[in-house]
């Protein structure tokens, strides 16, 4: 049987957050144990253009894939590839971009499930881009969030992420005019810009806040201070392995032996409860996240079955 190709449009009818949260967190907690793994990014450089290449292998699933992009000056191409671990053969080419919104957004709902306040409601939102609204859709997702604040330095396009996120995630959700605003007296905080330095004053963190860091994945770029990794009681990674290559958001802290790595958690081991999410309820709480392709992989199964069971996509000649 011929491999299928998925378009953006497909991707978007066959996967939604509220579906992916359980897929991304059977992914973690695959790594954990062991039935999964996941093979960090890798770059490669030519004038004008970044080829970003990773890959996973799903034992737990019966597929392994990969996820390549490109970024350049007109923007960034996404594509995954998906093969069944029995035959080997390709099964499908996925048009990756929606999909990677959606994974990365999931994977923090996982760790806010495991790692924020039960009772938490409100939600400070660092940016107003494709990351930022999954985001926010996945943590009211698994919490009862009743207000949002968000901030960005754009106010047209923080009036326009509010409305329109308003309506998407059915919750109240309103522009705020500074950083202050958005960090303090918070349940949560979401940082989903392109920032390279920090967005906000560690020090205007609420005890109990949970923090989702997912903007950088670059080691010259970080969205939180020192403060605010001093203040974590416990902070899990998507992947330390993959965080020691990209997680530009500790360089500052590590140099200053404030934290180090052998304190850290991860997630999966967090989803299996081999380690702790959140003991007390005035911890302040840290998920960095710098994407995964097992995250891919996982959302990419089950649009792969989605289409063959329902006839989206086209053959690929091959």
């Amino acid at each position: 049987m011929p491999a299928i190709y998925l378009t953006e449009d497909d991707v978007r009818e066959l996967l939604d957050v509220a579906t992916a949260i359980p897929l991304i967190e059977a992914a973690f907690r695959s790594m954990s144990e062991g039935k999964a793994n996941n093979v960090p990014r890798s770059r490669a450089f030519a004038k004008g253009i970044a080829l970003h290449a990773m890959s996973a292998a799903a034992e737990y699933l019966g597929y392994v894939g990969w996820k390549v992009y490109t970024t350049t000056r007109r923007g960034a191409r996404f594509h995954v590839g998906l093969s069944e671990i029995a035959s080997g053969e390709l099964v499908a080419l996925i048009e990756g971009d929606y999909l990677g919104q959606v994974r990365t957004g999931s994977a923090s709902g996982v760790a806010t499930n495991h790692m924020a306040q039960t009772e938490s409601r409100t939600v400070g939102v660092f940016g107003t881009g494709k990351q930022a609204r999954t985001q926010l859709k996945a943590v009211c997702s698994v919490r009862r969030i009743e207000r949002v604040e968000v901030y960005s330095r754009n106010a047209e396009r923080r009036e326009a992420f509010a409305s329109e996120m308003a309506e998407y995630c059915g919750t109240r959700v309103v522009a705020v005019h500074s950083p202050q605003e958005a960090a303090r007296e918070k349940d949560i905080v979401i940082c989903a810009t392109t920032s390279e330095t920090p967005l906000f004053d560690g020090r205007d963190l609420d005890p109990g806040t949970h923090l989702n860091v997912v903007g950088s994945n670059y080691l010259t770029k970080a969205e939180i201070d020192i403060d605010t990794v001093r203040r974590a009681d416990v902070i899990a990674c998507d992947s330390i392995e993959a965080c020691r290559r990209e997680a530009g958001d500790f360089v500052a802290a590590l140099e200053a032996g404030v934290t180090d790595w052998a304190l850290m958690h991860e997630l999966g081991d967090v989803v299996t409860g081999q380690e702790t999410g959140r003991a007390l309820p005035e911890q302040i709480t840290l998920f960095k996240s710098v994407g995964l392709a097992i995250e891919d992989v996982a959302a990419a199964v089950h649009v792969y079955h989605r289409a063959r069971a329902e006839n989206f996509g086209r053959p690929c000649p091959f």
